[in-house]
């Protein structure tokens, strides 16, 4: 892996997660030094991830962690549904049949991770596998390729939403049956209908989106 890629999948883990604070300005020398590496593939790797909306960047101010607020994260939350949507009735409609029970036996096998008081790391990284399994099944690498973005800019709220959702909402709360329904409609072909399960299932979650940014704050500010 080259230089520069190394440091941006280094940086973009780290806002992904917030390991820089809401808007605070990164300290691009002290970034280098800490990642080991010169300022020319740092200041490509930052520019990359401005253009992908993990950083910003304001002239003759340097670089800046994102934002986290509720509209900007409603905002994620919405074009995560429509991304989906479409890719999975075009999965409906294009998913070879031996495709649909690759994912179908992930599902089975991930099915024990979905309890109380699993690991909401965990849970991300299985739910987001099965998400991205079912878009590739539309064999439309754009539409991967935006999921896989909002995925990384609302990665660190949705571990709080899975947290929380498992501490309020007890056992029945962290199930895989909405992924079942989706799974099943796209195994049909029945295109509308699994447009219509996963669309529920994301916007399902949209309700709390307020609160568990407020929760993201607590933890990212905790003394």
């Amino acid at each position: 892996m080259g230089s520069v890629d190394r440091v941006y999948r280094r940086v973009k883990e780290m806002a992904a997660s917030y390991e820089f604070k809401p808007d605070e300005r990164l300290n691009e020398s002290a970034l280098s030094a800490q990642l080991e590496t010169s300022r020319t593939p740092l200041r490509e790797a930052l520019n990359r991830l401005v253009a992908e909306g993990f950083l910003k960047f304001h002239r003759g101010r340097g670089f800046f962690c994102r934002s986290l607020n509720p509209q900007e994260i409603m905002n994620l939350y919405e074009a995560r549904a429509a991304i989906e949507a479409e890719a999975v009735r075009l999965a409906a409609l294009r998913a070879e049949p031996e495709e649909v029970e690759d994912l179908s036996r992930f599902l089975e096998d991930t099915k024990p991770q979905y309890r109380p008081g699993a690991s909401p790391v965990e849970l991300v990284r299985v739910d987001e596998t099965f998400h991205l399994g079912l878009a590739k099944l539309a064999k439309n690498a754009e539409l991967v390729r935006l999921l896989e973005n909002v995925n990384g800019r609302i990665h660190y709220v949705r571990l709080i939403d899975l947290r929380s959702l498992s501490e309020r909402g007890g056992a029945e709360a962290i199930t895989i049956e909405p992924h079942t329904c989706i799974l099943e409609a796209v195994q049909r072909g029945d295109a509308d209908r699994a447009s219509r399960e996963i669309r529920n299932h994301i916007e399902r979650r949209l309700e709390e989106v307020t609160q568990n940014v407020r929760l993201a704050f607590s933890q990212l500010y905790a003394p």
